[in-house]
């Protein structure tokens, strides 16, 4: 009968055990590592840079209203 009215407070520190546990069982985390950069410096003006172009015609009333 006890045992029923403090459910609560066992599911609680069983919990709060099992956390604790897990968090003494994990292994060292890792020291930070920096990524290494291959960035070489500025670049000529001429240098191929990505560019992207989006072309569509405009939708027609009549398609306006299809969709919508």
């Amino acid at each position: 009968m006890n045992v029923a009215k403090n459910m609560e407070a066992i599911v609680v520190a069983a919990a709060v055990l099992l956390s604790a546990s897990c968090y003494a069982m994990a292994p060292a985390a890792p020291a930070l590592q920096v990524a290494h950069s291959s960035y070489v410096g500025p670049v000529s003006a001429k240098a191929a840079m990505q560019v992207v172009v989006v072309k569509a015609k405009r939708l027609s009333a009549a398609e306006k209203a299809r969709f919508a």
